[in-house]
């Protein structure tokens, strides 16, 4: 899929919204993927994660044993991605502050690639990487629908993104006028209370 196409799924879906919002990484920006809004229909969710499951394919990582993605909003993607991939579909969560791989069991050597939906600053990324490290996971590469970065974060492991979507982003300190005008709304889950 092209980044015309992926991004035409998501505006199909109402889930590119406009204003000032607080990203799970603390950062600004004045665009949200709303994903929710594309997960929401599993026909949308499936076209989207079957074409990234080719592309993992076609970045020639050889044997996946399994998908692991961050729980929240990983989960979907991770297994619709994984469905397409023909392996098992797992995810980390978080317990006492760090990602665990709490529900499931892994072979030492297991060849995993982690399934994100967005990413950003690359933090969610490295810390499922680290927590599968911790267990003995030979970690491949991390996998999103969208790479907000446009290849600038850093996962620790090769990423294998979709398309590249550059959204501006800003510490909180050092917002345009614009921006900083309008009201913040921080639209996703992380560090909800």
């Amino acid at each position: 899929m092209t980044q015309d196409e992926v991004l035409a799924v998501f505006r199909e879906a109402g889930a590119i919204l406009e204003g000032h919002f607080i990203l799970s990484s603390g950062l600004r920006s004045p665009v949200f993927l709303q994903k929710a809004r594309v997960f929401m229909y599993p026909e949308k969710t499936e076209r989207l994660c079957k074409a990234l499951a080719r592309k993992i394919e076609a970045a020639g990582l050889g044997k996946i044993d399994a998908v692991v993605s961050p729980a929240l909003g990983g989960l979907i993607p991770g297994y619709e991605t994984a469905r397409h991939l023909g392996v098992p579909a797992m995810w980390v969560e978080r317990e006492g502050g760090e990602f665990r791989l709490r529900r499931f069991e892994m072979e030492k050597g297991a060849r995993v690639v982690i399934v994100e939906d967005i990413v950003t600053t690359g933090l969610s990324s490295r810390e499922t990487v680290e927590a599968l490290r911790a267990i003995g996971a030979d970690v491949l590469a991390v996998a999103c629908l969208i790479d907000r970065s446009a290849g600038e974060a850093d996962t620790t492991v090769p990423l294998v993104s979709l398309t590249q979507y550059k959204v501006p982003a800003y510490e909180p300190d050092k917002l345009p006028p614009e921006l900083a005008a309008l009201p913040a709304v921080k639209p996703g889950s992380r560090n909800l209370a």
